[in-house]
């Protein structure tokens, strides 16, 4: 690793008559750089700040898109335009295997430019000297086959703790834990897996080599590739126990002995195993991360690689013959991005609001009657993707008494096309269609049947306006002619009581329809006990004035939908 140092920063002082060098200028120009570059880091880390999206643009070849970055000097890296790109010709891609996954890269670069001629030197030499006029910064894209060590990542070791428990040309197992958790806290390991397109399929099954800690589903570890899908990459979890002790450090990893790395049949050897290690603290995780990182030492924040590089991209390659095609490309595999506050502030604002929302949903209704001797019903739904829970009640008619002596329901009298040719050649084309014999649950003897049309729109402006359901009594070419007329056929309602039965049957007699189609009829059904009562309540001998009555009674105390 190299430590940049940027500091102590000196800048230049001018005075009167002072004699300006190369030296001088270039000073002036380091000073602005340093503070610019060191801040860079500090304040906002390493990595692709907007764009530089790799997009392959045929079987062989790469676009990288245009954007920005900056690289763990601090250093910022732009590209202006898009660039696009053969695998073979870039610095790095070797031709020795095509099945593997390689990893395009970019980095700061300073090239020359602007060749002129150099008044100075041409006085002490005799042949012509040229130099540069001027420095692009600029940026170099280049391959690299393996991929990076977790812990030389930016931030790499801030939270986590990764170790490489097996490694080789085409397979990669990685095991990541949390740098703190309290006593007894619940975390989770997890396991990356990271292979070749086309290699074979991986499987791990081993035993859990752990001390202060406890796995929660037991010791054995088992991975097996899904048989459906091939990725390049797979990750699992496994639920760990923190021990009640405090101030200790818990350690896991594998038992060498019962661990079976395969592909396919083949059996792959595991290396020395290192372990991973977790401290038990008392205090807030969350406190002690951040005092580790504010705390952590100047030249260690600004630790880099003697070559530092972002990783735009991870590039799986499949063998076809004697060459190889691009498979599928990962974007920033080790999550490598800047985010600048602007940004945080707003997806910090955003997750806020779906917070506040996630416990917010709407409540629907719904409560129908259900035929005499069916059970109660009730269900419960919600709806995710628009919060909705809505709740379904089903109460059956009652059997003898009802309720209250009154009981309701509705029934659906298939309608199907007719002429008027079909029906009678001299008239008005009617046709009368009826129900099944429809048990009302009040026993045997007289009842009074009262009947209503009924209507449901589908129509979502409708329900919002709470019009969606209509229920006409009497005539219903009343409204003919206007908004509130019916989408049904023009009908008139008729019943028929079987009083030793305890049935009734309903018919309905519509005019000349062409389309199949179903009338619903909302009836009510009143023993005489209670149709003499509410008669008598109402303090009138007209029959539509006690009908009406009976019907806000049945709406009261039905149970109606």
């Amino acid at each position: 690793m190299k430590k940049t140092r940027y500091y102590p920063f000196e800048r230049n002082r001018y005075f009167y008559g002072k004699l300006l060098t190369v030296r001088d200028f270039e000073s002036e120009q380091k000073y602005f750089n340093d503070k610019r570059r060191m801040m860079n880091r500090l304040l906002h880390g390493s990595g692709v700040l907007t764009g530089l999206q790799v997009v392959a643009v045929d079987e062989k070849s790469v676009s990288v898109e245009m954007g920005a970055a900056i690289d763990a000097l601090g250093r910022e890296i732009v590209v202006p335009s898009p660039m696009t790109l053969k695998l073979s010709m870039m610095d790095g891609f070797s031709n020795n295997e095509y099945a593997k996954n390689v990893y395009l890269c970019i980095a700061y670069d300073e090239k020359e430019k602007e060749p002129v001629h150099a008044v100075a030197n041409s006085s002490v030499r005799s042949d012509e000297i040229n130099d540069y006029n001027r420095v692009l910064e600029s940026y170099r894209l280049f391959i690299r086959e393996d991929a990076p060590e977790p812990s030389k990542l930016p931030l790499a070791n801030l939270t986590d703790q990764t170790i490489v428990l097996y490694q080789d040309a085409h397979v990669r197992v990685l095991q990541t834990t949390p740098r703190y958790v309290n006593p007894g806290q619940l975390f989770e390991m997890k396991l990356r897996f990271e292979k070749t397109l086309r290699v074979g399929r991986i499987s791990f099954q081993y035993e859990l080599a752990a001390d202060r800690v406890e796995a929660i589903d037991g010791n054995s570890i088992l991975f097996e590739e899904p048989q459906d899908v091939q990725e390049s990459e797979y990750e699992m979890s496994v639920l760990l126990r923190a021990d009640s002790t405090v101030g200790v450090k818990a350690t896991v990893g594998v038992q060498t002995s019962t661990a079976a790395l395969k592909l396919d049949d083949k059996q792959l050897e595991l290396q020395a195993q290192s372990v991973g290690e977790i401290q038990i603290i008392g205090d807030a995780v969350r406190e002690r991360l951040m005092t580790d990182f504010v705390k952590q030492s100047l030249e260690a924040s600004l630790e880099a690689p003697s070559e530092p590089c972002i990783y735009l991209a991870k590039i799986c390659l499949i063998q076809v013959g004697p060459t190889y095609v691009i498979e599928s490309v990962e974007q920033v595999p080790f999550g490598e991005y800047v985010y600048n506050s602007s940004v945080m502030y707003r997806l910090a604002r955003t997750s806020e609001y779906r917070d506040e929302a996630s416990g917010q949903f709407v409540t629907k209704s719904k409560v129908k009657t259900l035929a005499p001797g069916q059970p109660p019903e009730f269900k419960v739904n919600f709806n995710k993707a628009i919060s909705e829970l809505s709740f379904d009640l089903g109460i059956p008619a009652g059997g003898g008494s009802g309720i209250a002596g009154i009981v309701s329901g509705v029934v659906d009298i298939p309608v199907e096309p007719f002429t008027k040719i079909a029906v009678s050649p001299f008239g008005k084309a009617t046709k009368s269609f009826f129900s099944g014999e429809i048990a009302h649950g009040l026993g045997e003897g007289n009842v009074l049947i009262i009947t209503s049309l009924e209507e449901s729109s589908e129509d979502a402006f409708s329900d919002i306006l709470s019009s969606g359901e209509r229920v006409y009594g009497g005539a219903s070419d009343v409204f003919k002619g206007t908004e509130f007329e019916p989408d049904a056929p023009e009908v008139k309602i008729g019943t028929i009581a079987y009083p030793q039965k305890g049935t009734f049957r309903i018919g309905v007699k519509v005019q000349q329809t062409s389309e199949p189609s179903n009338v619903r009829v909302r009836w009510w059904a009143y023993s005489a006990e209670m149709a003499t009562a509410v008669s008598a309540s109402a303090g009138s001998d007209s029959l539509d004035q006690a009908l009406s009555a009976m019907r806000e009674a049945a709406s009261a105390g039905s149970g109606t939908e």
